[in-house]
């Protein structure tokens, strides 16, 4: 059994996490994490106390952390101390604190991706594959819309579109048009290829913050035993073994 703290235990991604461990046999949560003045600090949720005492860490075997970057930041150092992995959900990471990300993957194991669904992570490599194998393409668009709470704009999992997208075809992919940020939508990203021939569309909705969710769990089983280092989900779900030539 896979000892779990969650980060955020109180937000939408923490409740969903939390939801998804309990009715699985394979985790059991030990610990749930909130910031110092959340109005849940204390609360008791099935015996285990919604606590800011990162401390609870030693009784884990992973954390899970959906938060704010500074947050997450915070909580990897913890981590460090205590020598337990993390999966981090976390959006919206700037270049500093990547890099502290990178540089506390000397020290444990951590899964730090874009999006943890095993839809996008599909949606990922099937982008690489026909960035390189369709002929002649003449544009690439991305497009993707969120709720209108998001910070980010535009999403990490469409910047990752784009990456993926130009590394494997050579061409520069454009955001197009501005991203939406509208009522409580969870995620839909679209690719765009167009050639003088013909034109494909890549598209992919979230229906339920489940699949983030069902994705870190994934995560969380596939860190048990590994080395320290910085892992993907596209490690997590055997997708990396697919070789695109």
């Amino acid at each position: 059994m896979i000892k779990i703290a969650i980060a955020g235990a109180s937000g939408r991604m923490g409740q969903k996490i939390y939801s998804l461990a309990r009715e699985d046999d394979n985790f059991s949560v030990v610990a749930l994490f909130e910031r110092t003045d959340h109005p849940n600090i204390g609360k008791d949720v099935d015996g285990v106390k919604i606590t800011s005492d990162l401390s609870g860490l030693k009784e884990a075997d992973v954390l899970i952390d959906f938060t704010l970057p500074d947050g997450t930041i915070s909580n990897l150092e913890s981590c460090v101390k205590h020598k337990i992995p993390a999966v981090i959900g976390t959006t919206g990471l700037n270049e500093n604190q990547s890099k502290k990300v990178n540089e506390s993957a000397k020290a444990i194991p951590i899964i730090y991706g874009t999006n943890m669904s095993v839809g996008v992570n599909v949606l990922f490599k099937v982008t690489e594959l026909i960035g390189k194998k369709l002929a002649k393409i003449s544009d690439i668009a991305i497009y993707e819309e969120h709720h209108q709470h998001k910070k980010d704009a535009p999403s990490g999992t469409a910047k990752t579109l784009a990456k993926i997208a130009e590394e494997a075809s050579g061409q520069k992919a454009r955001f197009d048009p501005e991203p939406l940020r509208e009522g409580e939508i969870i995620g839909n990203h679209k690719v765009t290829f167009e050639t003088n021939f013909d034109t494909l569309e890549l598209y992919h909705s979230a229906k339920d913050r489940a699949m983030f969710a069902l994705g870190a769990l994934e995560g969380a089983n596939f860190l048990k035993g590994k080395q320290p280092g910085l892992y993907s989900m596209q490690q997590v779900l055997g997708l990396d073994d697919i070789v695109i030539k």
